[in-house]
């Protein structure tokens, strides 16, 4: 039970860390909207689960953990609603970051 979703979200975990080292050349090598949304969501996942950790470290207490865990859920909507309205509304995160390189 417990053992074996713990054993897949690691694996989940570093599924995802493989995949933005992945993400990263091609985000480079041939920016677009795949990539822009790849990484959107590569990346949201990435810090929903690395804060996550977090909580589970350093917030202690029920109602504190289930807030915590709320606000993080809440957190994490917003950055992936946030960067799919920048790549579609905007330049995307490919273009971004080479518009940043060139300054």
């Amino acid at each position: 039970g417990g053992s074996k979703a713990a054993s897949l979200h690691w694996t989940g975990e570093r599924a995802v860390s493989v995949l933005l080292l992945g993400l990263l050349p091609a985000a480079y090598l041939c920016p677009g909207p795949a990539v822009d949304y790849s990484l959107a969501a590569a990346l949201t996942l990435h810090g929903h689960w690395g804060l996550g950790q977090v909580i589970t470290d350093y917030v202690h207490g029920d109602v504190p953990v289930k807030a915590a865990n709320a606000g993080l859920y809440v957190l994490s909507a917003l950055t992936f609603a946030g960067l799919c309205h920048f790549n579609y509304h905007d330049v995307g995160i490919c273009k971004a970051v080479a518009m940043l390189w060139s300054l």
